[in-house]
């Protein structure tokens, strides 16, 4: 029971974070990707906050054996690919999709139907190959 109050404490401060630091505004992510157009460069320090606290952290963490890495391939390529191509078309991905869902409109409800049925699709197919 400790584990689920933690865990919702912990996904409604990520959530929070999000919304307050504008990730959840798909017109200042797709903003923040148009480099060569009207770039707005205010997520930076988004980013910039996120290197710096996690600099803090991993210098205070607890050493752990390292995990195994998956080769480099095909799958992980398009994976990729396929995340870029719907980050940069939609300015959303699902962490910002899913703390959208409580106050955005209808798009942000199509976009994360859309992305669930995918992540299910793929769900049933890798199982099958």
């Amino acid at each position: 029971m400790i584990r689920l109050l933690i865990a919702a404490i912990s996904g409604g401060l990520f959530g929070a974070g999000l919304a307050i630091s504008g990730m959840t505004d798909p017109a200042k992510v797709r903003g923040w990707l148009d480099i060569f157009g009207a770039w707005d460069p205010t997520l930076a320090f988004v980013l910039g906050g996120a290197i710096l606290f996690m600099a803090i952290a991993w210098r205070f963490k607890t050493p752990r054996q390292p995990a195994p890495s998956a080769p480099v391939d095909g799958r992980l390529i398009g994976g990729a690919a396929l995340f870029g191509l719907g980050w940069g078309l939609s300015g959303l991905c699902p962490g910002p999709a899913m703390a959208s869902l409580t106050f955005s409109g209808p798009s942000v409800v199509i976009f994360f139907t859309a992305m669930a049925a995918g992540m299910a699709l793929f769900g049933i197919w890798s199982k099958r190959v």
